[in-house]
């Protein structure tokens, strides 16, 4: 294992094997017929956990492939990470990994391709933009598993308020739309910008776009002082923040807050994911949803975002791996998705959720797939440069955006040279 490659403490490892799983050891099985999968667990709830649909996923394959055993593992996302770096140190690899994050495990040279794992008809029925994302050097190695895009949304009956009489297209035309929601009060929060550390990476990136910005250019090279970010960044001081149309201190302001606030009614706008579907409805907001605006208008390309699946080379299961995963893929993503009201990553499932009738609200949110932009997601060295735009980059919003980004753009060049 290389230099990239990180030492878990004993009290890592003690977590790691007191999870509770759905069969037996930590690692990946020696018995050449069984599989370990280890998953994050995306429920909130003890009726909602992952494991009851990885039970019945296993349930169901084992019926059909008598010969192969699938043992699951489901772990809650603040640990997953922590935990899988505890087993992969100490040998215990799991033959499966379904988690945020592929690109250090590929510069670990741990992965098999995708190619050596699904079958031709199974790639070929994923979202192209998503198996894109999944791709070092072009070469892909991340199996997309669930999806997301991004959003404005905007609360009605704050619009109707403000006499603001059409969701904004442009940036002026948002910035105009939140002066006169906070003339009227109509209220606490016209726009609000969660700079804050739980996701600034992504609130930053959904505003660049909007400017022809963005982290890398076309060669993958960081780009984060580019002229047209810092541009964003003093067009959002002058135009949102300085005039008192969003929160005071956006940089310390976390998505959860954001969220909350238009749930509870008192922000007019904001960028959002799906989540953010059910929360509105719970708090009983009447939303409307549009393209996010950019500069000269809505955006072409939104945020997209992915977690994935991968597979492991170290137990040499590459046939019952496969096997499994196109088992999974080809009949198992819809339930997963209309389980957690994730938009897809496969083109059945996708398909099927556009035209049942029972996903009306994800409409936009399927519409923006096939044109999203990702983060540099197959470059080791972002998992790096993203936690230090999480800790720095709200600053840009009330600091000189030209140091800040500038500051930014040195550590990621300094990551990438030591990826």
């Amino acid at each position: 294992m290389n230099k990239r490659a990180v030492a878990a403490g004993a009290a890592a490892l003690a977590m790691a094997l007191s999870v509770t799983a759905c069969g037996g050891d930590d690692g990946g099985s020696g018995d050449k017929n069984t599989i370990k999968l280890v998953a994050a667990d995306y429920g909130d709830k003890k009726s909602n956990a992952s494991k009851i649909y990885w039970d019945q996923v296993v349930k169901d394959f084992e019926k059909k492939h008598k010969d192969i055993k699938v043992d699951v593992q489901v772990i809650n996302w603040n640990d997953i990470d922590k935990q899988v770096k505890t087993m992969i140190q100490s040998g215990n690899v799991p033959d499966l990994l379904q988690t945020g994050g592929y690109a250090d495990k590929v510069a670990d040279d741990l992965l098999y391709k995708a190619d050596d794992v699904l079958s031709p008809k199974t790639k070929q029925n994923l979202i192209p933009s998503f198996a894109k994302a999944g791709e070092v050097d072009g070469t892909q190695y991340g199996i997309p598993w669930v999806s997301s895009s991004r959003v404005l949304f905007y609360n009605k009956e704050v619009f109707k308020k403000a006499g603001v009489k059409n969701p904004p297209k442009t940036w002026d035309e948002l910035a105009d739309a939140a002066q006169k929601i906070k003339k009227s009060k109509a209220a606490d929060t016209p726009y609000a910008l969660p700079l804050g550390p739980e996701e600034a990476q992504g609130e930053m990136m959904m505003w660049e776009l909007g400017n022809g910005g963005g982290y890398t250019d076309d060669s993958g090279k960081y780009t984060i002082d580019s002229k047209q970010n810092i541009e964003t960044f003093e067009w959002l001081q002058k135009n949102l923040v300085k005039p008192g149309l969003t929160y005071a201190n956006p940089g310390t302001t976390d998505r959860k807050e954001a969220f909350a606030d238009f749930a509870a009614g008192k922000v007019g706008m904001l960028n959002g994911h799906p989540s953010l579907v059910q929360m509105a409805k719970q708090g009983k907001v009447d939303y409307g949803v549009v393209t996010i605006p950019g500069k000269e208008g809505p955006l072409k390309s939104t945020l997209g975002v992915a977690d994935w699946m991968m597979a492991f080379k170290d137990g040499g299961k590459q046939k019952q791996i496969k096997t499994f995963l196109d088992f999974v893929y080809t009949k198992k993503m819809l339930k997963f998705d209309e389980m957690y009201n994730f938009p897809p990553v496969t083109q059945d499932a996708l398909k099927t959720m556009q035209s049942n009738g029972k996903h009306e609200d994800l409409k936009p949110f399927f519409d923006e797939l096939e044109n999203a932009k990702f983060y540099p997601l197959g470059d080791p060295s972002w998992d790096i440069v993203s936690a230090e735009i999480k800790k720095t980059g709200g600053k840009a919003a009330k600091e000189d955006p030209k140091k800040v980004l500038g500051d930014l753009q040195k550590k990621a060049e300094e990551a990438a040279a030591n990826k």
